[in-house]
């Protein structure tokens, strides 16, 4: 397969970049991304993983892609898919609103950059 790559923008801030998608790494996870496209939504800046951005979405794979090529030190340019429970960070600092419920899932797209990154 041919490298894919995807565009992340920060439009209003004029700001892009292009990510390879590591197929061979996530191929579940690079296909539920890739089918998904375009996406767009509200950036988070994360307050604890340190250098991340973030934004999220209700769950778009058919099915849930399994962990691959897991990591807890992300570094600068990884781009990461995490899912969380409704109920796992459910506060209005993290962009979740009063409409995730018990039983909801979102899932978060996370960019990250510079160093010392720890999940």
């Amino acid at each position: 397969m041919a490298d894919r790559h995807i565009e992340v923008s920060l439009v209003k801030r004029g700001v892009h970049c292009t990510a390879k998608l590591l197929d061979e790494r996530a191929p579940h996870t690079c296909a539920a991304v890739w089918d998904a496209l375009p996406l767009s939504g509200e950036v988070y800046h994360a307050k604890y993983a340190r250098n991340e951005i973030y934004a999220l979405f209700p769950p778009f794979a058919d099915r849930e892609p399994p962990l691959e090529n897991p990591t807890v030190t992300p570094i600068p340019g990884d781009l990461c898919y995490f899912s969380f429970a409704g109920t796992e960070l459910g506060t209005k600092a993290y962009g979740y609103d009063t409409d995730v419920r018990p039983g909801t899932t979102v899932v978060d797209l996370a960019l990250f950059y510079e160093r010392n990154n720890l999940l």
